[in-house]
Formats: C-alpha cells, sequence, structure tokens
C-alpha cells in the first residue's frame, strides 16, 4: 500500500463534497508530475485530503484509491476548462482516479502544525517551498506522523 497527498480547493470540491459523494473522479490534474503519481495510485492506498487556498489551508480526512488510473474524459470535451486540443482518445495525455470518501478529521490539521512537526515530516511535498503539485506521495512513517496529530 502507498499513500498520497491530493490538494482541493474547498470551495470548488472540499471533503464534506466527497463525503455526500462518497466516490468521486479525480479530474482536471493538468500537470505530468501530478499525471504521473496518478498512474501509480493503486485501489486501496491511502489518501490525505488536502484543503488548499483557504483561511487554513490543512489535511481535512482521509480517502482512498478506489481504482487505477484511467483517461480523464474532460480533456475531450471542447466545453471544459481542462480540454486539450492536443490529447486524443488513442493517446490521452491526461490521467485521474477515481477516490472514495474514508473519513472527515473533527478539525482540519492546519499547515502550520505540520510546519510545526518539519523534523518528523522532513521532505513532506507539501512542506516545500514553491510546491504546487496537486498530487504527491506520502511517505508510510509520514502518513502515521499526520494521522497521530489528529489524535491530538
Amino acid at each position: 500500500m502507498k499513500y498520497w497527498l491530493m490538494k482541493t480547493e474547498p470551495d470548488g470540491f472540499s471533503i464534506d463534497d466527497l463525503k455526500k459523494a462518497r466516490r468521486e473522479p479525480w479530474s482536471g490534474v493538468r500537470n505530468y508530475q501530478a499525471r504521473n503519481f496518478m498512474r501509480q495510485m493503486q485501489a486501496g492506498d491511502g489518501v490525505l485530503i488536502y484543503h488548499s487556498s483557504t483561511a487554513v489551508p490543512g489535511v481535512a480526512g482521509i480517502a482512498e484509491v478506489a481504482c487505477e488510473a484511467y483517461p480523464d474524459p474532460t480533456q475531450f470535451n471542447k466545453r471544459s476548462p481542462y480540454y486539450d486540443a492536443k490529447s486524443t482518445r488513442e493517446e490521452p495525455r491526461w490521467q485521474m482516479v477515481d477516490v472514495s470518501f474514508v473519513r472527515k478529521f473533527t478539525q482540519v490539521l492546519p499547515l502550520e502544525l505540520l510546519k510545526a512537526h518539519a523534523d518528523e515530516l522532513e521532505g513532506l511535498a507539501v512542506l516545500q517551498r514553491g510546491s504546487r503539485l496537486s498530487v504527491t506521495p506520502v511517505g508510510a512513517a509520514h502518513w502515521k506522523t499526520i494521522l497521530s496529530l489528529e489524535q491530538g
């Protein structure tokens, strides 16, 4: 099993939205490195749902990868903001996975709290200056540390 962190803007799609939907396609990723990480995902992998671009950014809860990567249909839809004219159905550029809700944290674990544990979370991409990737791997030790922070 692998672990991942997936960023979302809660005004667009939050952990509450995922809880309501139960399972959701994670579409619209348009960064090659993030796409490549999605290609490595396996059903059952753990996912930290991270709320970004909000007053208090941080980890809001846990999801699970529900299926392996498959072509993101938004790349073919000319009306979609994620349309890619150079992508074809024969050779799609962009992939996505479905994620399933596991649980919402009682409160968001703020980025500042994660930074306060920088020694234990050394190398965690979301703590690196300038890190803007929406999908990043999380080491097993980092996963355990973050879950322990939820417990207080």
